[in-house]
């Protein structure tokens, strides 16, 4: 799968399960669990993978923009993690978590996906697809959500 299609597909499932969060009376801490993870792997895939791939001189600056938001959906997330689902400051944190997501991927679908396009070809965004699904699939093995715990500290580099 095109590596950009697996993104943006991720981008809107992402964006369902936070806003049914968002939008629910009580949070189910599964299910906050179940959108965190997947949250984790997205983060992961794009840092470990698509990020190295797609670094140029005409992407550098929105790839260390989006690690620095990277790093703030990985703060939020950690303070949610840290507290429980019924806390009063979840519902607000989890806002503020879904706006940051929301925007992160409007920036990457509007800003960077356009200039990946033209920098890598079908295959090369079809086989980096199918190194990041790879990656999603061991992920998705343990609790990838506990990942972001270690890593709130600074922004990831760019390899």
């Amino acid at each position: 799968m095109d590596a950009i299609d697996l993104l943006e597909r991720h981008h809107r499932e992402l964006e369902d399960k936070f806003s049914g969060l968002k939008k629910a009376s009580s949070v189910d801490p599964d299910q906050f669990s179940t959108a965190a993870d997947l949250l984790a792997i997205h983060i992961t895939i794009e840092e470990q993978h698509f990020y190295p791939a797609v670094r140029a001189r005409r992407t550098e600056d929105i790839l260390l923009e989006s690690l620095e938001e990277h790093l703030s959906l990985k703060r939020v997330l950690a303070d949610l993690l840290a507290i429980d689902t019924t806390d009063e400051k979840f519902g607000p944190k989890l806002h503020v978590l879904a706006e940051q997501l929301e925007h992160h991927h409007k920036e990457e679908e509007e800003h960077l996906f356009p200039k990946v396009k033209k920098l890598l070809d079908d295959g090369a965004r079809a086989e980096l697809g199918e190194t990041m699904q790879g990656r999603m699939g061991e992920l998705r093995q343990g609790e990838p959500r506990k990942l972001v715990l270690g890593q709130t500290g600074a922004a990831a580099p760019l390899p």
